[in-house]
């Protein structure tokens, strides 16, 4: 039966624009739903701008702007991003809306009506010249553990010591710089370390299969009957930026009380704006949440499990709604192994890169290829993004039709005769549907792309075993060419099928120059029929030129270098602070070093080189060495054996990334025993002391051919 989904990713906060962390989760849904909209399933994919808040309220105020306005500004600025990445939402609306107000208002006063909402008066940092009280993120001082200045009122960036903020030396407000005052006011808490609460979050994390690392978080918040569970303060003082509670004038919703509220406000928005008719839903927003069969799914960063599996299932479910059936988690984007944080100067613009022209679904197919159902962090590097698009995408799938298609336009009026695959390849094909779904539906992205390319190399090899180009010039092999080509174009089609929730733009492109439905995923069991007619060919998709990646990264070294100067001069100031938050390009953490080219060895003989065994090597399986941290265990396949080799690449890569991989091997090197086991060969790599290179083979090499 057809599923009925309800999806949404979390709520970006509308106070800049866009950055790649966004479109790394963006893209993780997308695939997710468009894989489930291939299956027939029912989905409705919603978001909306998180609009509320003190830091909006204070950004607008520094630009002369009403909140309202800057909101406005923000989300006129990036609303034309989600579409440039093909993402496929349903609605996009905001948290500062009528639906959300009516809907947080009732939610809170079911919460009231079943005793879990209470007041009492607490004492915190009052800045007297700003006339408002001060979150942690706005109070700095002198670190009471290692004495460091300029500290935020939570933790010390120098010694990782957490404290409150009452125990900062010297504290003052980081907005106008004044000494804080001890103030007292009246504020509201969700009492989650009530029994009840405990009882049921336990039932819910139980019956629910989350992640196995959230789980495992979850365990230490419930653990202990629920004790660790504190109650949640849900009230922020005037002036803020929010949603007044409905009997308590002058006090607002707490941003984070709010923003999940905004998930259904959308939707609310959704079904009543008609557009939920028009994508084949008639019933109303209440009656399709009332329905148990509807799935509501949530995708998140990690650091905001702490809202979504904790204080939104509980305040849905003790305000009497559906609660989510999962919350899946993913990890943070880096640059080459450094955390993006626009603050320090390393982050990546979305906006820079469809600017200079760099092909959106590049970036997706980039994404997916890293993405796991793990909560594990993954890591954009500009020289492997290159080489991935340009191996995969160009050199192993486009490949394929632009190997096939001229001939048939040419030799045979655009119709194909009937396919023919050979037994082991038509086996692959045929168990791969089964595997590559159970992936997507499992969002492990990651494995699906390689089993793919996996399908894609055997459709290369094939042509190379029949070569059509040589077909073409024997006026006796016609039938035969023209049996080769259309195997190719229908292998093309299988390949193109699989790759639509990556890739929906190319696919679409794809299928309408080959005269077949991209997003029919029962057809994968059929070969193209003898007849079936094709276009003439035109390119797909280009290789990636590495001038582009240039382009994108010179202006972000340019800001490093002007970013160090000043840290250097004041580590902690604002200006710096405020400079390098204008930065939206990509930006290495650190200027790469002038490479080093070291003088060229004395001469050798052929006779020498001769006795040195190259291969083509495929790489099975990556995993580090426990007892080595330089190293990886890698396990070879050169064609008519298998080898287990140490290298010292664990540094520039991450092991995951290499499985699938074809690689250089020296094959008759002799063994060499470790204490870890015995390496039976080397791979060979480039390097300058400051970075390693993995050797590739190109598009057609084949595991075990010799390297001349």
């Amino acid at each position: 039966m057809p599923r009925k989904l309800f999806i949404t990713t979390a709520l970006p906060y509308a106070n800049a624009p866009f950055h790649l962390g966004h479109f790394m989760e963006y893209i993780q849904a997308d695939i997710w739903v468009r894989f489930q909209r291939l299956q027939g399933h029912k989905v409705h994919f919603i978001c909306a701008d998180d609009a509320h808040g003190a830091p909006i309220m204070l950004n607008a105020e520094k630009q002369g702007l009403t909140p309202e306005k800057l909101v406005e500004k923000v989300t006129s600025e990036r609303v034309g991003d989600l579409s440039k990445f093909n993402l496929s939402f349903d609605h996009w609306y905001s948290t500062h809306s009528p639906e959300n107000v009516a809907l947080l208002h009732d939610i809170y006063k079911k919460l009231k009506a079943n005793k879990l909402i209470i007041s009492r008066e607490i004492e915190q940092f009052y800045d007297p010249v700003k006339g408002m009280f001060l979150a942690d993120r706005y109070i700095k001082g002198i670190c009471p553990k290692c004495g460091a200045k300029d500290q935020y009122g939570d933790s010390c960036e120098v010694c990782g010591a957490v404290y409150a903020p009452t125990d900062l030396k010297s504290p003052y407000s980081a907005i106008t710089g004044a000494k804080p005052v001890l103030k007292k006011s009246e504020h509201f808490f969700f009492k989650l370390s009530d029994k009840r609460s405990a009882k049921f979050l336990n039932e819910w994390v139980a019956n629910t299969p989350l992640q196995s690392e959230v789980k495992n978080k979850l365990a230490e918040w419930l653990g202990d009957g629920g004790k660790n569970l504190n109650d949640w303060d849900i009230s922020r003082d005037a002036p803020y930026f929010g949603i007044e509670l409905p009997d308590a004038p002058g006090k607002y919703f707490y941003v984070w009380m709010d923003a999940p509220v905004g998930y259904l406000a959308s939707l609310k928005n959704y079904f009543e704006s008609g557009k939920a008719k028009l994508n084949g839903e008639a019933r109303s927003f209440d009656e399709f949440l009332a329905d148990d069969e509807v799935e509501q799914y949530h995708f998140i960063g990690k650091d905001i499990i702490y809202f979504h599996t904790l204080f939104w299932p509980a305040m849905l479910h003790f305000a009497g709604r559906k609660v989510p059936n999962n919350v899946f988690v993913h990890g943070f984007i880096g640059f080459s192994g450094e955390k993006m944080s626009k603050s320090r100067g390393t982050g990546v613009s979305p906006q820079a890169y469809l600017k200079l022209g760099l092909n959106p679904e590049w970036l997706r197919y980039y994404i997916a290829a890293k993405l796991n159902d793990r909560v594990e962090d993954l890591d954009f590097n500009p020289d492997d993004f290159v080489a991935r698009v340009n191996s995969d995408l160009i050199g192993k799938y486009v490949n394929i039709a632009s190997r096939a298609a001229g001939f048939i336009s040419k030799k045979f009026e655009g119709k194909l005769a009937k396919p023919q695959l050979p037994p082991d390849i038509a086996k692959e094909f045929a168990a791969a549907a089964p595997e590559i779904a159970t992936c997507y539906d499992g969002r492990e992205f990651g494995k699906a792309i390689r089993k793919i390319m996996a399908l894609a190399d055997l459709a290369n090899q094939y042509v190379d075993a029949n070569k059509p180009w040589e077909l073409a010039k024997n006026e006796d092999r016609q039938s035969e060419l023209h049996t080769v080509c259309s195997t190719c174009i229908s292998m093309f089609r299988d390949l193109t099928v699989y790759l639509a929730p990556v890739l929906p733009q190319l696919a679409a492109n794809a299928g309408e120059m080959f005269n077949f439905n991209a997003g029919d995923w029962k057809a994968l069991t059929k070969l193209l029929p003898a007849g079936h007619e094709i276009k003439p060919y035109k390119h797909l998709m280009t290789r990636i030129d590495p001038k582009q990646m240039d382009a994108l990264l010179e202006p972000a070294l340019e800001a490093t270098k002007e970013a160090k100067a000043s840290a250097k001069a004041d580590s902690k100031s604002s200006e710096h602070a405020e400079a390098a938050n204008s930065e939206f390009a990509l930006v290495p953490p650190e200027t790469p070093k002038p490479v080093v080219i070291q003088p060229i060895n004395e001469t050798i003989s052929i006779d020498d080189f001769g006795r040195i065994d190259l291969r083509v090597a495929k790489i099975l399986d990556a995993e580090l060495v426990v007892e080595a941290d330089k190293l990886l265990k890698l396990t070879l396949d050169l064609g008519i054996e298998t080898r287990t080799v140490f290298a010292g690449i664990r540094s520039a890569y991450n092991p995951k990334d290499l499985v699938g991989r074809l690689t250089v091997t020296v094959a008759n090197l002799a063994p060499r025993k470790m204490r870890f086991g015995e390496s039976q060969g080397m791979v060979l790599a480039a390097g300058d002391g400051t970075g390693i290179y993995l050797l590739s083979a190109d598009s057609g090499a084949v595991p075990g051919m010799r390297i001349k």
